[in-house]
């Protein structure tokens, strides 16, 4: 026990010693235990950036470029590859706890078993479908995509991949085409003729892009490409079906060399866009919406209405057969989503 004249002060571990002092001599105690205890430093908060989804788990990208594992507050919050969320620091874990998801760009979504809308990722300003001559390429499926992303208003893109295996590019060539004549650019490459990626890598560098499409399309072998270095664990090729498994964990999002951001996302086998009603699927498809607008009714759907401005740009040629009925055939999954989800 010490006590020091003046200001007393006494440091004890010894409580009889301490009760037998008079109570004059004792203005200040200090117990020993706290003598070094250090200040406590309230946890860091801050914006981050979702850069892959691993379930309930995140990785998240701080302003400092560092990046870290979070983990969702409660069960009502579900972030995507490409959101901004508000993230704070748990004390003495190594996880940081995602508390808000921030106002978003977009979104990519897709309707789920119930008809209810799935997000896939956020705040996307390319959606890159990517097809190839091996599987076959289900040109509906691209027809979707692309009108999601009309939708978002995100870029539209199209990536033709392993042009080093097609033996009768004609059959290709003439759909492709189709879509160049409507404004859509379109890349060919391999990912094993890494010169053939040059254009398409200056495409993505303005852009927050996601490359989606078809099991099996070879977007991971592209995305490894354009990185220069085996980022991504690329799936076996399955010998009954020819698609790839993918082996990423949900989606991830990936900073391209020469500038640019891409998320590499699960191959699918369908798609369709969640779209609130019928009216907005003409929007989707931008030569069937620039023809709307000779309808001669307002709330014309291109079926059999009199005076129908895209019935008679089909008739002259300026919109594709195909093209007509891939419209046909979404509008008419959108009712039964609609009906599903109501």
């Amino acid at each position: 026990m010490t006590i020091r004249g003046g200001t007393t002060a006494i440091v004890t571990a010894d409580l009889d010693a301490w009760l037998l002092l008079p109570v004059h001599t004792l203005p200040h105690v200090i117990n020993a235990s706290n003598l070094h205890r250090p200040k406590m430093t309230p946890p860091l908060a801050t914006e981050a950036l979702v850069v892959a989804t691993y379930s309930r788990l995140m990785r998240l990208r701080l302003p400092d470029g560092h990046t870290v594992i979070g983990r969702v507050k409660g069960k009502k919050l579900t972030p995507v590859c490409g959101d901004r969320v508000h993230a704070e620091e748990i004390l003495n874990e190594p996880e940081w706890l995602i508390t808000e998801i921030l106002e978003r760009n977009n979104i990519l979504s897709r309707p789920n078993a119930r008809g209810r809308p799935e997000i896939l990722a956020a705040n996307l300003t390319c959606v890159a479908v990517v097809v190839a001559t091996t599987p076959t390429p289900d040109w509906f499926i691209l027809d979707r995509y692309l009108c999601a992303a009309e939708l978002m208003h995100a870029r539209p893109a199209i990536i033709f991949n392993k042009i080093d295996l097609a033996q009768d590019a004609h059959e290709y060539t003439q759909v492709l085409q189709e879509f160049q004549d409507i404004g859509y650019p379109v890349f060919l490459c391999s990912a094993k003729q890494p010169d053939s990626l040059t254009p398409l890598a200056e495409f993505l560098k303005k852009h927050t892009s996601i490359f989606v499409g078809q099991s099996g399309v070879g977007k991971s072998s592209l995305i490894n490409q354009l990185l220069g270095e085996d980022t991504q664990r690329t799936g076996a090729v399955s010998e009954g079906s020819g698609e790839g498994r993918h082996t990423t964990v949900n989606s991830v999002m990936l900073t391209l060399p020469g500038g640019g951001e891409v998320i590499d996302s699960p191959g699918v086998r369908d798609f369709a866009p969640a779209i609130e009603n019928q009216e907005t699927v003409a929007l989707g498809f931008r030569e069937i919406e620039k023809a709307a607008q000779d309808c001669r009714f307002a709330n014309c759907r291109h079926f059999e209405e009199p005076g129908c401005g895209v019935k008679k740009a089909i008739a002259s040629g300026d919109i594709s057969e195909r093209r007509y009925a891939s419209y046909r055939r979404l509008l008419n999954l959108t009712r039964k989503f609609t009906v599903d989800r109501y």
